[in-house]
């Protein structure tokens, strides 16, 4: 799992993220809890790297995309990827969780927010069930709310997604004037 992937500066542990992201590492009991209450099967990938740091602030916070969103013509951006928990403002079952953002902001319920983004909820990531099931590997789309929940296929798979994170700086500038 993460072949040759160097975790050593992925996380940005500000204050902010251990505030409002970074959970306690989360036990097999806590797990199958979480599992239940969301009706789905986490991945393992998703599982493996909270066991490592459950939850925070990436330091790489932009993933290229082919189509434009109301984000960029080339890319979408993340604030933070949300832990296995409870706790914490942004975990995945927190206050502003995945249940949240379905019943209160009205995203479809097609599997699990793991990501929120710098719009402040009109657009998220998720975890997309649709094709597997809930007890198979979802794969990773973005929702964009600014455009009628449009969802934009990212990864085939959380471990995908997490390795194709790059650095905001590579991106022009110019996609953020629209």
């Amino acid at each position: 799992m993460f072949d040759n992937f160097d975790f050593s500066d992925f996380w940005d542990d500000n204050e902010y993220a251990k505030k409002s992201y970074t959970e306690e590492f989360p036990s097999d009991e806590l797990i199958a809890e979480i599992e239940n209450e969301l009706g789905y099967k986490l991945p393992q990938s998703y599982i493996w790297l909270m066991k490592q740091h459950n939850g925070g602030m990436p330091t790489k916070t932009a993933f290229p995309v082919s189509e434009p969103t109301s984000w960029a013509d080339d890319h979408i951006a993340i604030t933070g990827i949300m832990g296995i928990g409870r706790n914490k403002l942004y975990s995945i079952c927190g206050q502003l969780g995945s249940q949240f953002m379905i019943e209160e902001w009205g995203y479809p319920p097609i599997g699990v927010a793991i990501c929120d983004c710098p719009s402040a909820g009109h657009d998220m990531v998720f975890l997309d069930y649709r094709k597997c099931g809930s007890q198979g590997e979802p794969s990773v789309v973005y929702i964009d709310q600014e455009y009628d929940y449009k969802i934009t296929h990212l990864a085939d798979s959380f471990e995908e997604f997490i390795c194709g994170l790059v650095d905001e700086n590579e991106f022009d500038d110019e996609s953020y004037d629209d």
